[in-house]
């Protein structure tokens, strides 16, 4: 355990994170979101846009917001929105991004999913990324919880400290395609690296110690955790 807790952890977003946004999963995902709002909160499908957006801009999450003020059951809206994603039709596996993770030396760095999403969500696209071996384990916002938590709530970054076994912010490295989630880690002592789609214009300030384009990248920034320099990779 003690070595558990002095290794230094790297924690991974997953969606349009391990994955990129051209995939348009978020966009799918607006979608049925939106439909959710309409179906069950009786709205036009311009009042249940601008409450999901709300909601999302607010606490992180739209179904923390259904939870909160409509009493939804978000296990059932999961099954109806996140579950109901046609995944399979958008990811496939992506040998760049096994040879990204495998190349990161365990011996130096631990390595953690830490996601927005529901489990079955979480699991389903790392399976199908076929990456799921490559991490030691996943901190996902629990919707069967009574209080859901999500980030870029402080809690949440606390609950993967708990789940992961690290103790000292210091010993927490974030990669996320989310300004408000890179933002918050760094503010919380963690070293954060913020993934811009090469389509996203550039922020007015930046989220984080880091912002880059391409998980490649991490490569550059953080070369004391993988196992061959730069330069002699093939």
């Amino acid at each position: 355990m003690s070595d558990m807790t002095q290794k230094p952890v790297f924690f991974f977003d997953i969606d349009n994170c391990l994955y990129p946004k051209s995939t348009r999963v978020a966009n799918l995902m607006t979608d049925l979101i939106d439909k959710y709002f309409e179906t069950h909160l009786s709205l036009s499908q311009k009042d249940a846009n601008e409450l999901h957006f709300k909601y999302h801009r607010e606490y992180g999450l739209a179904i923390e917001g259904l939870v909160r003020h409509h009493k939804v059951d978000a296990l059932e809206y999961n099954r109806k929105v996140d579950d109901a994603l046609p995944l399979e039709d958008v990811i496939k596996p992506n040998p760049s991004l096994h040879k990204l993770l495998e190349d990161i030396d365990r011996s130096k760095v631990r390595l953690w999913l830490f996601t927005n999403a529901y489990i079955t969500h979480g699991k389903r696209v790392i399976r199908l990324l076929e990456v799921e071996d490559l991490f030691e384990g996943i901190t996902y916002c629990d919707y069967g919880a009574e209080d859901i938590v999500c980030k870029p709530h402080t809690n949440m970054f606390m609950k993967a400290m708990q789940e992961a076994g690290v103790q000292s912010p210091q010993g927490c490295y974030f990669v996320d395609d989310s300004y408000n989630n890179a933002k918050a880690a760094q503010a919380l002592g963690w070293t954060a690296v913020h993934l811009l789609d090469h389509s996203d214009p550039d922020p007015a300030h930046q989220a984080s110690q880091y912002q880059i384009r391409d998980l490649e990248e991490l490569r550059d920034i953080f070369p004391q955790f993988f196992k061959s320099p730069v330069g002699e990779l093939k």
